[in-house]
This record gives structure tokens, sequence and C-alpha cells, in this order.
């Protein structure tokens, strides 16, 4: 049984880029009815050029959010978030750079104030994997790399931001379907997004006093530049054909998730993940 979900294809440059895949990841559904539930908000969405990022940064606008786009140095990518945050009748500030690195953190921060005068929702969701067949394959180079992306970045624009947060402001982290299920070839990921998890519960608790609410999002195969940058063309011709719905989601279908966790609709939940796998059963 013919199992193919995408043409074979692979990036030798990481991060990927989304102009050279094929087909083009979907990062807005034209079924979609915006209601102005982040009117007046800002966002601050990190790995905004692309895949997630991209399609949170629309969504967002949409609502009435303006958004600060937060990448490394993914140019063309982010060109394309930007027009469509402002074709949305929003203000977009790029700013590229590694949110690993806490200096450029602070900068975001006074970038972001000096333009906006305020944060009312962060979304940490750039990250970064390196598939390997056996643990003794993943050198301390790339351990640090992928903590350091994934889940100290997390903590220092968190951090930073926190103090310019107000009542009523949202946190939402990119987690993954790898925190509950684990992943044979992606060892040192799956144990980044555990960490995101116990990240989002413990940082719930601590800031439920505040009023301000921390939740996550566990994608699972989603078709974003990261999958053909990091796997070879025969996993990505099959990827996601092992979900129950036998297909890879698209970065539109979680872009409603986000919407809900960012605004006022979800006001009664915080230190929960949602689950957006194509339906595997998820109990944790």
């Amino acid at each position: 049984m013919d199992k193919s979900t995408l043409p074979p294809q692979h990036q030798n440059q990481r991060p990927g880029r989304e102009e050279k895949m094929q087909p083009r990841p979907d990062y807005y559904s034209s079924a979609y009815r915006p209601a102005g539930k982040l009117t007046g908000k800002v966002a601050i969405v990190t790995g905004a050029d692309s895949g997630i990022g991209r399609a949170v940064a629309v969504y967002f606008a949409r609502e009435g959010a303006d958004v600060v786009m937060l990448y490394l140095e993914e140019h063309e990518d982010a060109e394309l978030t930007r027009r469509e945050v402002e074709l949305s009748g929003r203000e977009a500030l790029m700013l590229a750079g590694d949110v690993a690195d806490a200096k450029h953190c602070k900068e975001v921060i006074k970038q972001t104030l000096a333009k906006f005068g305020q944060v009312d929702v962060l979304v940490n969701n750039a990250g970064e994997q390196h598939p390997q067949q056996n643990l003794e394959d993943i050198s301390d180079d790339q351990l640090e790399r992928t903590f350091s992306s994934n889940i100290l970045a997390m903590f220092r624009l968190t951090r930073a931001v926190l103090p310019h947060m107000r009542s009523g402001a949202s946190i939402i982290n990119t987690t993954s379907i790898t925190a509950y299920k684990g992943n044979p070839v992606l060892i040192d990921y799956s144990a980044t997004k555990g960490a995101v998890t116990s990240f989002t519960r413990s940082l719930s608790l601590n800031l439920a006093e505040r009023g301000i609410r921390v939740n996550g999002v566990a994608p699972g195969p989603v078709w974003t530049p990261l999958i053909p940058s990091t796997f070879d063309e025969d996993t990505v011709s099959t990827f996601g054909a092992n979900t129950p719905l036998g297909r890879p989601g698209q970065p539109s279908d979680l872009g409603p998730a986000y919407v809900y966790l960012a605004c006022d609709d979800s006001s009664y939940m915080t230190g929960q993940v949602l689950h957006l796998n194509g339906g595997s059963v998820i109990n944790g």
C-alpha cells in the first residue's frame, strides 16, 4: 500500500527554507473567520519566519494583534510573513538573531517597548532537531545546541519579557508529541520538549497569582521547513502517514489553537497542553 504523503525532498541547509519546499506549507485557512479576539494586543512570536511561527503571526494579525517577529536569519521567509501581517492591517517588527543569546533577548524587549509600549502575548516557538540513530552519535556540540535553542532560549526570553507583562497576559510554549511518546532518533530533541512541558506547568503555577497564564501546544508531524532540512527523502515522502488521520498537519491547522490560548476564550486555562497531532491519543 502506498503511504506517500509528500514528494521526496531534502534540504542541506539548516534551518530549512520554506520557499524551497514542495508543496509549500499552508499557513492560513480561508475558512477561518476572525473575530477581533486580539485587538489592541502585542505579541512576540519566535521562529516567525515560517512554519508554525508564520501561521501564528498571521492568525494573530488577522485577530487584531501587532506582531514582533523573531527569527534566526531566514530573511526571505520572514519578509513574506511580514507582508501577510501588514496585509491584515497590523504592524510587524522584524528582529533577526538568536533567542538563546540573553543579550539579544534584552534587545528584543527594548525594541518592542520602544515601538509598541507593551507586550501581551509571548509565543516561544523556535527550535531545532538533529536526528541520530544512536545516543553515542550525539556530540556534545549537538547536545548543547539543541538544549540551548529549544529550552534555554525559552527561559531567557521569558525572563526578559515577564517584568513588562500585566495581568491577563499569555505565554504559549511549543512542545511536541515527542515529549509524550518519545522518538528513537530524536533523543535530545525529545528531552528538550519534555523540559518545555515541565517548564510550562511549573511556570503556570508560579505566575497564577500575577494573572499571567502559561500553556502549551504539542504538535505531531507538521509540514514545516524543519522536516526536509533534517530528514532524508524517503522519510519525508511518508511524513505523517502513521497518524490516525493519515497525513501530516499543516501550520494552518495549528494557528487557531494559539489564538485560543492567547485570547480571553481560554481565561480559565493555565498549565495545560493542547495536542494537535492527527489523532494520536496522549495520556499525559
